[in-house]
């Protein structure tokens, strides 16, 4: 933990950004990969329909069409990143996009985290009514799914 604390207190600039640039890299596509997998398992099954359905091949030629701009602005979002990445995987984008992409991507969140994204980070960590309002946002989001989970079960 003394590690983590010097890397972000105290480490010169150059040597926070890179790791926050290989975090985020590796991180992108980690995910990329578990969505790639995800494609993979479900071939040969009930769910396959959905993968070489219309819409889904649609979105594959979007993905592998213009995923360069998708992936890289996702890491500038907060919520929708790992969905990007793990879409990117699932509709097999080419790895000669996905890869400068997601680089991108990494190069910009390491710069917002470096730099603004610590400060504000620990002035939210300060405060003490953050976690209630982290609670607060968990909880509603649980009840949400739950209820369009039901709202979708009712109309099958």
């Amino acid at each position: 933990m003394d590690a983590i604390k010097w890397l972000v207190d105290d480490a010169p600039f150059a040597v926070t950004y890179v790791f926050f640039f290989f975090g985020a890299f590796i991180r992108g596509n980690t995910t990329y990969w578990v969505g790639r997998g995800i494609a993979k398992g479900v071939e040969h099954t009930r769910f396959e329909r959905h993968l070489r359905g219309p819409v889904y091949q649609r979105a594959q030629r979007f993905i592998a069409r213009w995923g360069m701009l998708a992936v890289p602005l996702s890491f500038l979002t907060v919520g929708i990143q790992s969905a990007v990445n793990a879409s990117a995987g699932m509709s097999r984008m080419p790895l000669r996009r996905y890869i400068p992409a997601v680089a991108v991507g990494a190069l910009a969140w390491a710069l917002i985290y470096t730099t603004i994204g610590m400060a504000v980070f620990y002035a939210w960590i300060a405060l003490d009514w953050p976690w209630i309002v982290a609670g607060v946002l968990v909880i509603s989001l649980i009840a949400w799914l739950v209820l369009r989970g039901r709202k979708q079960a009712s109309h099958s």
